[in-house]
């Protein structure tokens, strides 16, 4: 499988749509420079943005970014159809706090913020918030999915146990609205995930659904830069480290999401498949370590 990844593979999800394999985002890429730098990385054949929306814009685009608007603009401006792009964002958990209404809201503003008329994917940001909110969210993102708002939804930073809630109660939904895949279906999960912090109990619990896992912060930020395997094998095969880790994750399964405003970096980082690691080699770069580079939602109690 790895050898015949491209730029163009995809990888198939539980809605019935396909995801590219690669990312790219735009976590703290200023919003006056969001469009330029995507339409780059489009014309470059990177085909999966995300972005968060205001505060917070796939692309990664998310609404704490507030980028999500000139992200999305970047679709017009690079020329490529707008079936051919992936967009993606979250429902934040900054500014409104998480819940049904609010969720409702959210989704509204970015399609009326980036102008388009669905969104790709949609993820619920972290689990803060308490189970009332954290479920009330995801019944609102169901019913999103069924207007046709959205076309995929999942989550971010999540415990085994809060994805554990989470699919008791779309058993429950499913019971209540009577039908099997009306309570939602778990499309995409999205975690910190290198060979520093593997997660491996969540990525189990993701594979065994069929649920594709996204890796943000895959190069560790630059932190371990100098690591005595990651640079024997950047040595050995003419790669840069960041991209040894970028292949590394996309062996591992994962969907590596990478961001930059710097035109020879968002290139270097989509050109990671023109080698392969050997399977031992990618074993061997993981670790037993639990060295977060980001933050760790995953770790808030089922309560609060």
């Amino acid at each position: 499988m790895a050898s015949k990844l491209t730029l163009d593979s995809t990888i198939k999800l539980n809605s019935g749509y396909t995801l590219p394999v690669l990312g790219f985002g735009v976590y703290q890429t200023p919003k006056e420079i969001a469009t330029d730098v995507c339409a780059q990385a489009l014309r470059l054949g990177y085909r999966h943005t995300f972005s968060k929306p205001r505060r917070g814009e796939k692309i990664d685009s998310a609404s704490a970014y507030r980028n999500q608007g000139p992200s999305a603009k970047a679709i017009a401006a690079s020329g490529i159809p707008r079936s051919e792009v992936f967009f993606t964002t979250k429902v934040p958990m900054s500014g409104k706090p998480l819940s049904y209404d609010n969720t409702h809201a959210l989704v509204d503003t970015a399609l009326r913020d980036t102008g388009l008329d669905y969104l790709d994917l949609v993820l619920i940001h972290s689990p803060y918030g308490g189970t009332e909110n954290r479920l009330g969210a995801w019944r609102a993102l169901v019913e999103l999915v069924e207007a046709g708002k959205i076309r995929s939804i999942g989550v971010s930073n999540y415990g085994v146990h809060h994805l554990d809630e989470l699919e008791a109660y779309i058993k429950k939904l499913e019971q209540e609205r009577n039908g099997p895949g009306r309570g939602g279906v778990i499309s995409v999960g999205q975690w910190e995930v290198h060979p520093w912090l593997t997660r491996s109990d969540i990525v189990a619990w993701c594979e065994e659904r069929n649920i594709a896992v996204q890796a943000y912060c895959p190069i560790v930020r630059g932190e371990r830069w100098g690591e005595p395997g990651v640079k024997a094998l950047a040595d050995k095969y003419g790669k840069t480290e960041a991209q040894v880790l970028l292949r590394w994750s996309l062996q591992r399964g994962y969907v590596p999401l990478v961001k930059s405003v710097t035109p020879s970096r968002i290139a270097e980082n989509a050109a990671v498949f023109d080698f392969e690691l050997t399977d031992d080699e990618v074993e061997g770069l993981a670790t037993r370590d639990y060295s977060p580079c980001a933050w760790d939602p995953t770790v808030e109690p089922i309560d609060k």
